[in-house]
């Protein structure tokens, strides 16, 4: 059977679960074993899809089209595999489940309650996506003490019974807080957290310390002994200029020993030699490049969480220093303006995103980048964005716009899918995952892919409207890609512009430290071949 590795978070949030849970997934793929990853959200979403980037950050979408928390995005990026829907469950997901039930009559007219039902459903998850796996990595959402993710710990404490200490692992990820008035780091609040924990009936494993400083000796030991842990098993993971030094920091701990030795697997050499030359080049870069990300969420960066990942495999498969400026698209739409802000940049990327907010600024963006012969990478709105400044001001139809922020504009460029406007739901309702795209042979971005044929994941309503396609084609626009029945624009570009194209998809999501993706890395290279 599978071995379960269950990774759990205290103290306060946003210490890096996912980074540290994709840190162990690298390092058992690196010895051999078969590693599935999946997380388990507490709150009652029935999935992302429909939160508020500001509160939730990216929606990290999969080739079966699930809409996803962005630590999924972590996963495939350290463990090299695409992921399903069976890898994020929420809250929402497992009641709903559990009511559907109630409905059909499954509990025999029992009295349905959080344990056993709402539990069980929790373990039937954990057990489904172990079929077939040498290793399943749990990440359990939030942080211990929060009443949404009790469920989710009776669960797992449950599991353990069930399988067995040589199969489950419990790994306590903690904050060991350097204090600067007093000059000491604290063990304190790693203490009270654990004890939190093993109120609950949870006996960590291993502790994954997160510490500004290193700690010594004489720190490792009153961690260990106030928390019934061994010495050994007590790791200083100390913060790192990058996320991909992490799994190296485990490495030089031995964490994937530890591992093995609890459950008796083989510990087979890792061959950590081409992480090695990505961290060197992110480290030691040769020349340094600046991009514009221009967007309305700026503020709250964790929104274009994947679109900064490949960004930065682009830069270190070039070996250059990313220089990220964050545009506000909600306060620069002046000419003037639009100058100020990006007469510095290299290149400027429009990314996806959804309402009118900011919607004037990015077109005074493309509008720039494309007057200025400034590499320009344009994303699902982005793209659309593109268009729509081309039809305006190239094609001179004045009141080109989208439907989507304004039904009854004269010249809807870009209009909603025929197939979307009879859904009256929100959630889960888009043109969702990876689909097929066909190349044209003479294009830009058949050029950067290599292939006619392609797959990429997707996340919109509206398209291009195909009655303007000759429109801005006879002016200059080239529509490079399409769905296999050409019905569908995938992918624009202006040809005689150094670099500008735009995608419906959303190429961020299938970039990989090791396997940049294609149209990113290429960006990022004409953008320092053309540095001013």
């Amino acid at each position: 059977m599978a071995k379960h590795i269950f990774v759990i978070g205290g103290v306060l949030s946003s210490l890096g679960k996912g980074i540290a849970s994709s840190s162990i997934g690298l390092l058992m793929k690196k010895m051999g074993y078969n590693v599935v990853m999946q997380k388990f959200d507490p709150y009652l979403n029935v999935d992302p899809g429909t939160m508020s980037p500001f509160q939730h950050g990216e929606v990290f979408v999969t080739d079966d089209g699930a809409e996803t928390d962005l630590d999924l995005g972590h996963y495939e990026r350290f463990i090299g595999r695409p992921l399903s829907r069976n890898s994020n469950s929420t809250s929402g997901q497992i009641y709903d489940q559990v009511l559907r039930k109630e409905r059909r009559g499954d509990y025999l007219g029992k009295t349905v309650q959080v344990i056993p039902h709402v539990t069980n459903e929790i373990k039937s998850l954990i057990r489904k996506i172990g079929e077939g796996q040498d290793i399943v990595i749990t990440e359990i959402g939030g942080t211990v003490g929060d009443i949404e993710s009790l469920p989710f710990l009776e669960a797992i404490r449950q599991f353990r019974l069930e399988v067995g200490m040589e199969n489950s692992l419990f790994i306590f990820l903690t904050y060991v807080p350097f204090i600067k008035a007093a000059g000491e780091l604290k063990t304190k609040p790693t203490q009270h957290a654990t004890t939190k924990l093993r109120e609950i009936g949870i006996q960590p494993d291993l502790l994954l310390c997160r510490s500004e400083k290193p700690f010594n000796d004489e720190i490792k030991s009153k961690i260990a002994l106030f928390t019934n842990v061994q010495k050994s098993r007590v790791i200083n993971a100390i913060d790192v200029s990058t996320i991909y030094e992490v799994p190296k920091i485990y490495i030089q701990a031995n964490v994937h020993e530890k591992i093995c030795e609890h459950f008796h697997l083989p510990q087979n050499e890792i061959d950590f030699s081409d992480w090695d030359v990505i961290i060197n080049n992110i480290k030691n870069p040769e020349k340094d490049v600046t991009i514009a990300v221009c967007g309305k969420y700026v503020e709250h960066q964790d929104a274009y969480k994947s679109v900064g990942a490949a960004l930065i495999h682009a830069a270190a498969a070039n070996k250059l220093k990313l220089n990220v400026k964050w545009v506000d698209s909600e306060k620069t739409f002046t000419a003037s303006e639009v100058k100020k802000q990006l007469e510095d940049v290299d290149g400027i990327l429009v990314p996806g995103g959804f309402g009118v907010r900011g919607i004037d600024g990015k077109i005074a963006i493309a509008k720039y980048a494309r007057e200025n012969n400034i590499p320009f990478f344009g994303i699902c709105l982005g793209m659309q964005i593109a268009v729509i400044e081309f039809a305006r001001n190239v094609c001179n139809l004045e009141d080109a716009y989208s439907s989507e922020f304004n039904e009854k504009c004269q010249d809807p460029v870009i209009d909603l899918m025929h197939e979307q406007k009879y859904i009256d739901m929100m959630g889960g309702t888009m043109r969702l995952g990876a689909y097929p795209c066909h190349l044209k042979k003479d294009s830009l971005s058949y050029k950067i892919y290599g292939s006619a044929e392609i797959s990429e994941r997707h996340r919109h309503r509206y398209e291009f409207n195909n009655e303007y396609r000759d429109i801005v084609t006879e002016k200059g626009m080239l529509i490079s890609g399409t769905s296999p029945d050409d019905l569908l624009v995938e992918v624009v570009e202006i040809p005689d512009h150094p670099f500008f194209i735009g995608v419906q998809y959303h190429p961020e999501f299938k970039s990989r430290p090791d396997k940049p993706q294609p149209i990113f890395k290429a960006f990022v290279k004409k953008a320092a071949e053309l540095k001013k």
